[in-house]
């Protein structure tokens, strides 16, 4: 009986790892240093402060979660209700970002203010002026700041701590959650090291294409994701 619920949990681990890949941050950040000079250097510093916060306070929590009762108990996990409000969550942003409502709040709250003050002068934010100095020890800072668990990768660690597996086992699933996680920053790497005239090309290609599909990708995750938890909570209610 224990067995469907694990497989449940370890895909939905795995949607949630690629929901929280989709981080505009982390974008902002890629394209950024792909425009510096030396962006495998950049982004190797960026992709080392990455991995200390995310595997660190990833190995962390997920322990400490895990000696609140996780293994004594060998069956927490989150109630029906909060997979059910959890889903209608995910569900509701995933739809809100397919059918355009965002971009169009955006662009309306944009066009009040400009009718107010007119246009608005767009300017860098503090990671684009900390990453704009090149330094590969400043792209090692921000990528350890930047990299704070979100939602998804505290959802995430609640049910890799609720799966009972042993420490070699979880620390493994934490340190794969986070390697999918970093993608952004791993796949342009790997492409420099191995094809790095191609990837140049490569990475103007894709930085063209997720500026017109970014928020389409991530709301089917989103809502695909919403789908199942909310089914997983209806199941739960449904057979006690």
């Amino acid at each position: 009986m224990r067995l469907i619920p694990a497989v449940s949990d370890v895909f939905s681990i795995f949607l949630l790892a690629l929901l929280a890949m989709f981080n505009p941050t982390l974008l902002a950040a890629v394209t950024i240093m792909m425009l510096l000079p030396d962006p495998k250097r950049l982004v190797t510093g960026y992709l080392l402060g990455a991995y200390l916060t995310s595997i660190g306070l990833g190995l962390a929590i997920v322990f400490s979660l895990n000696g609140d009762g996780g293994v004594e108990s060998g069956k927490k996990t989150l109630s029906p209700v909060e997979d059910l409000v959890l889903g209608a969550i995910f569900a509701i942003v995933g739809w809100a970002l397919l059918s355009g409502r965002m971009a169009q709040m955006k662009e309306g709250r944009r066009r009040r203010h400009e009718e107010k003050h007119g246009p608005k002068e767009e300017k860098e934010s503090l990671p684009e002026r900390l990453l704009g100095r090149g330094s590969m020890r400043i792209t090692f800072a921000v990528g350890a700041v930047l990299t704070l668990p979100g939602a998804s990768y505290l959802v995430a660690l609640n049910k890799m701590a609720n799966l009972d597996w042993p420490a070699t086992s979880t620390a493994l699933a934490v340190i794969i959650f986070c390697l999918i996680q970093q993608m952004l920053l791993e796949l342009p790497l790997v492409g420099f090291y191995l094809a790095p005239k191609w990837t140049e090309g490569a990475v103007v290609r894709f930085r063209t294409w997720i500026s017109h599909n970014a928020s389409r990708t991530g709301g089917y995750i989103a809502l695909v994701l919403g789908c199942l938890l909310i089914l997983r909570g209806a199941g739960y209610l449904i057979l006690g």
